[in-house]
């Protein structure tokens, strides 16, 4: 099959690319920078900000992986839905078959935060042209790279104690990047989960608090002293996190607000019945991520994942 995958240098698309490559398939990596790009697979110029450069780019594709975002400007959700809008477009024009999205999970009952919300609006702004959309909707992504577990292990090694709000304490349902790249791979085998969004998660329900605590542990360091304030604000919890991570005010800001909402998997019967594993779970995540992180393998610098 011959596939596009945007994002295709990034924590998640980079993974995917190989896996899709390994099993056969023409894929296409899409990048700003084909003359840079190293990775497995084709690279092809593409950019969701241009949309003069995506014709080309998604030109004979059957199916376009989505996995862009643009957490690290103030404008993200506008960023995010005119690249959607675009893309969806384009693939449109070009003839594309079906387009798998990335997003995140989160109750739409709830008043979701402007990352999550935009998620959402993305799904939506894809289809618009009238491509078919497959979503996979995931929290938070642990693996070497990806910027909210790296957030995590920083926190860990950087601090003995820590002064947190008290959205240390709100659930979510963290889940291994292989398995999101086996979802991401399986889904393409299934016509039927063309035009349906699916939750995916990994074996445990955690709050933030306990995946910091166990992420110590099993990186061979003192369980953090965390002390919950409940005046501290997202604003000043993203500037504080800037402070002792890697991570940009902006992108801190934007993850930070959407940890007030519980991110777990409301009914994955049916994407279990289709593609029936055992996703790992959080200790074993995290084993996998300080070992590709010791051999030096995954990208370099961190990227945004799905929560």
């Amino acid at each position: 099959m011959r596939l596009l995958v945007t994002g295709a240098s990034g924590f998640v698309g980079g993974r995917l690319v190989r896996a899709l490559v390994d099993q056969g398939h023409d894929v296409g990596a899409m990048t700003r920078r084909p003359e840079a790009y190293a990775g497995p697979g084709t690279p092809v110029h593409g950019d969701i900000h241009d949309p003069g450069t995506l014709r080309a780019a998604l030109a004979d594709r059957d199916v376009a992986y989505y996995l862009v975002h643009s957490l690290d400007r103030a404008d993200f959700r506008s960023a995010d839905a005119a690249g959607a809008r675009a893309f969806g477009a384009a693939a449109a024009d070009a003839g594309v078959r079906r387009i798998v999205y990335l997003g995140g999970l989160g109750d739409d009952a709830d008043d979701l935060s402007a990352h999550l919300r935009s998620r959402r609006e993305v799904e939506a702004m894809l289809g618009e042209a009238g491509v078919p959309v497959t979503t996979l909707r995931a929290g938070i992504v642990v693996g070497h790279g990806g910027i909210s577990w790296e957030i995590t292990r920083q926190l860990v090694h950087h601090l003995p104690a820590m002064v947190c709000p008290q959205w240390v304490y709100t659930r979510t349902q963290p889940i291994a990047v292989d398995d999101v790249v086996r979802y991401l791979v399986g889904v393409l085998d299934h016509e039927d989960t063309t035009g349906r969004a699916f939750d995916v998660g990994g074996a445990d329900v955690l709050a933030y608090v306990d995946m910091l605590r166990r992420a110590a542990v099993l990186a061979g360091r003192r369980a953090p002293l965390i002390v919950p304030v409940p005046l501290l604000t997202p604003s000043l919890s993203s500037r504080w996190l800037s402070l002792v991570t890697d991570v940009d005010t902006a992108t801190g800001r934007s993850l930070i607000d959407s940890m007030s909402n519980e991110v777990v998997v409301r009914d994955d019967d049916a994407i279990r019945r289709l593609l029936p594993f055992e996703p790992m779970g959080y200790d074993d995540a995290v084993r996998a991520a300080l070992a590709d992180r010791a051999a030096g393998s995954g990208p370099g610098r961190p990227t945004v994942d799905a929560a």
